[in-house]
């Protein structure tokens, strides 16, 4: 990479860490994301996955693999396309890069639009810069439930599909 610009997400991703990963999320912010998870989901028929990534392999960032990507690639490895509603709904942040990714399921995505996901992730990394981790988290956390449940309200049987802990890549 010839670039400052690449140089410097080089030397971030390089940076930051799993310590830093615990700085930023302490396991009192995990537990409280994951009681918030699993209220909301109790309200819609949809499922919510968070995951948390200090940064990337120096070879993807060499390659300049995106945060877009990689989240797609978590989307797939955790199986959150995997609900019977196909509405499950993935929050990933990669710390390194201070971006927030949302990726959503089919069913999601069509009742959802693009535009009402991109502002939940625009103002969740406008709060991760101002070092506003666990304000931003929960927020975010609960405009996607909101979203979820007005899209997806309860009904009948709703079965907790996938689990409500944060992931710690």
């Amino acid at each position: 990479m010839s670039s400052s610009r690449g140089l410097s997400r080089w030397w971030r991703h390089l940076r930051v860490d799993r310590g830093e990963l615990r700085r930023c999320f302490p396991d009192a912010l995990l537990r409280e994301i994951e009681a918030r998870v699993g209220a909301a989901e109790a309200g819609h028929g949809a499922e919510l996955r968070v995951v948390i990534e200090p940064s990337l392999g120096l070879a993807d960032v060499w390659r300049r693999r995106t945060p877009r990507e990689r989240a797609l690639e978590v989307f797939g490895s955790l199986r959150v396309w995997d609900t019977e509603g196909n509405n499950g709904v993935l929050l990933y942040v990669l710390l390194a890069d201070r971006a927030v990714e949302i990726v959503a399921d089919r069913a999601a995505a069509r009742a959802i639009g693009d535009h009402r996901w991109d502002e939940v992730a625009r103002a969740l990394a406008d709060a991760y810069r101002s070092a506003d981790w666990a304000g931003g988290t929960l927020a975010a956390i609960d405009r996607i439930n909101a979203l979820l449940a007005e899209a997806f309200p309860a009904a009948g049987r709703n079965p907790d599909e996938l689990p409500n802990r944060p992931v710690m890549l």
